[in-house]
């Protein structure tokens, strides 16, 4: 017992330093965002993200940075960052919206059962997935001692919910806004029929538009396009919204 204890309290001692150090860091570069330092107040919240800090708050203070800098594709890149982590973020929601305006960016079109699936967070179907799947199992245990029809259709229902949870996350881990959504962050990008410079054009890529990463060759990747069109892009000139 006291060696749990002594390991609770070290590994408590440990990250309150850790924790104290990103608020410390945080609140510099939201001093130096208010104080009109938009490269200072950037480059503050970009380390604490290439640190491994992950949060819908610092992604959309860093995207506002951007867009203070007049770097709009990145400014889309961290707004759609934030909404990956909290898809109700109004504000990051209409700042979005607002810079897409401004950018003409090309979107993805996105199935309609994707849309709706997309429409709860992930989390929300994990739970439903391993709720359902130890129901299910109850069930199906209770009834080798004592068969009725309520028990059976309890195991269907419970493992149909589990299944149906199961494919949300499917879809939306690797659907149009899965972990291959990418965000062209280059400026002059076309996306081409081959992996050369004089191929092709098959689209104009403002910044900011969505692209879905397929493949990558060498210094080029594939990729689905807005307009239902497919093409090679510069690997560079793209950054994944998933980190």
């Amino acid at each position: 017992m006291k060696f749990l204890r002594l390991t609770a309290i070290i590994f408590f001692s440990a990250a309150v330093p850790a924790y104290a150090d990103y608020a410390s860091d945080f609140a510099k570069a939201n001093q130096e965002y208010a104080a009109g330092h938009f490269q200072a107040a950037g480059e503050g919240y970009s380390a604490l993200v290439h640190g491994g800090q992950s949060n819908p708050t610092l992604f959309y203070n860093l995207a506002n940075a951007y867009y203070r800098r007049c770097d709009l594709a990145r400014a889309i890149l961290n707004y759609e960052r934030a909404l990956t982590l909290d898809p109700h973020h109004a504000e990051a929601t209409a700042n979005l919206q607002f810079v897409r305006d401004q950018t003409r960016a090309l979107e993805l079109a996105q199935p309609p059962v994707e849309r709706v699936l997309s429409s709860a967070n992930p989390s929300f179907y994990t739970w439903l997935a391993v709720i359902a799947f130890w129901l299910g199992a109850f069930a199906l245990a209770a009834s080798f001692f004592r068969r009725s029809n309520a028990k059976t259709i309890a195991v269907f229902v419970t493992l149909f919910l589990c299944g149906g949870a199961v494919y949300a996350l499917y879809v939306i881990e690797n659907g149009t806004n899965g972990k291959s959504l990418a965000i062209v962050t280059a400026k002059n990008i076309e996306a081409r029929l081959a992996t050369a410079d004089n191929a092709n054009s098959i689209l104009a890529l403002p910044p900011g538009s969505e692209v879905k990463i397929l493949s990558n060759r060498g210094d080029w990747s594939y990729a689905a396009l807005p307009n239902n069109l497919r093409g090679w892009i510069p690997t560079k000139s793209a950054e994944l919204i998933r980190l």
